[in-house]
């Protein structure tokens, strides 16, 4: 008993979960961390054959795009409005009306956000929230069934 008390082998930390005092964008590493999720969210849609029919509906060159959605990603996770400052409020549903969105485009950004969250957000508790949180979002985008 007394050994284990003065034992020098650490114990893992608990995983902790977002706060006020301490946002996702501050617990996954910052603007780096925000950008290496969305540069991998599409590397994956750019490189899968299952998200081919969402890759084809971006803008090509992916340069700026990547740019917006990190910039939508930074505030979004609690981090500078980048994209507020911008674009103004985004209006995330209006600004995706022009495109058909069903359930199966869904399922491939979720797909991909899947990915990209696994590959970069080591925090099971973070990107366990992420996750629903995001696919929430994602299924708001539906606009055709």
């Amino acid at each position: 008993m007394i050994k284990r008390l003065f034992s020098k082998s650490k114990q893992p930390e608990p995983q902790q979960a977002p706060t006020p005092e301490k946002t996702p964008y501050q617990m996954m590493g910052g603007e780096a961390g925000a950008f290496a999720l969305a540069n991998r969210f599409y590397d994956i849609m750019a490189t899968d054959d299952y998200a081919k029919p969402l890759y084809d509906m971006h803008p090509q060159p992916l340069d700026r795009i990547r740019q917006v959605f990190f910039e939508f990603l930074s505030g979004w996770l609690g981090g500078p409005d980048l994209f507020v400052e911008k674009h103004g409020h985004p209006m995330l549903r209006k600004r995706h009306m022009p495109f058909p969105i069903d359930q199966d485009l869904r399922d491939q950004w979720m797909y991909c956000m899947d990915k990209a969250l696994d590959a970069e957000i080591d925090n099971p508790l973070l990107r366990e929230g992420l996750r629903k949180s995001l696919a929430q979002l994602a299924s708001h985008m539906i606009n055709q069934h």
